[in-house]
């Protein structure tokens, strides 16, 4: 055996070890994620993340291949939560509300967490479209755009670990939320006409609010749809005055309380 053949011989020793370890790691993370649910402790420990990020950077301090182990333990976390995403949820996470309840926040906060798939409704559909929002509104009519909401509810329900962020007026047909529960828990989040202005107020996004941005219009249009919010929602969460981290762990214990029922 030449040197050459010895170096790959030791490289593919190399690799069945990283294999080994890689498959105790995700065993390792699940265990982790039951102990959790069975103590009733957080699900999201985000300083605990934190901690381990530093004592990696510390340990790396002046490596000659410092970025490259980097880079690869930046892939074994992502991997590592999207272990633990599948160990919670075997369906889909369908955020529904008026707008300005918290969705995309939600969803981008979820998405970091367990490196989960996000699906924003209203941008994929304006991205389809080649047009924002107000102008499918104004070219084409509410109801076309409501119609492309339901194509892409049934098109998404054929993937799993994803969180679906709606908008605020998907749930308000029958169609899109017999879609949504085919293969999702549906979250309804839900907050007060003044926190709901406070946080729309200044977007030129929202084209059933033109003319009609102030708080009066925004509590009447709530409460016209707060019946078929309600009635679709697997789970409600309030998301005024509480911090992203509150509302996502009240989601997931809720989500976790449905599973275990």
């Amino acid at each position: 055996m030449n040197d050459l053949e010895m170096y790959r011989e030791q490289l593919a020793l190399c690799d069945d070890k990283i294999i080994d370890a890689l498959m105790e790691h995700n065993v390792i993370a699940e265990k982790i994620m039951v102990y959790k649910e069975k103590y009733g402790m957080p699900i999201l420990q985000p300083l605990q993340e934190e901690k381990q990020e530093r004592k990696l950077k510390e340990k790396l301090e002046g490596n000659k291949y410092q970025k490259e182990i980097y880079d690869v333990f930046e892939r074994i976390g992502h991997v590592s939560k999207q272990v633990q995403a599948r160990k919670l949820f075997s369906h889909n996470i369908i955020l529904i509300g008026f707008m300005g309840a918290g969705k995309s926040t939600v969803s981008d906060y979820l998405s970091s967490m367990f490196a989960m798939k996000i699906a924003e409704m209203d941008q994929m559909i304006a991205e389809r479209e080649e047009m924002s929002i107000p102008d499918i509104f104004a070219t084409y009519g509410e109801s076309y755009f409501r119609a492309k909401e339901t194509e892409l509810l049934i098109e998404l329900q054929s993937q799993k670990n994803v969180i679906i962020s709606c908008g605020g007026g998907a749930a308000l047909r029958e169609e899109n939320v017999a879609e949504m529960k085919k293969n999702g828990r549906v979250v309804l989040l839900t907050a007060s006409p003044k926190t709901v202005y406070e946080r729309v107020k200044d977007s030129e996004d929202r084209p059933i609010l033109q003319g009609n941005n102030n708080v009066e219009y925004i509590a009447e249009l709530m409460e016209k749809r707060r019946e078929k919010y309600e009635a679709a929602a697997d789970i409600v969460i309030q998301t005024d005055n509480k911090a992203v981290l509150q509302i996502c762990e009240e989601l997931i214990s809720k989500l976790l309380g449905m599973d275990a029922e």
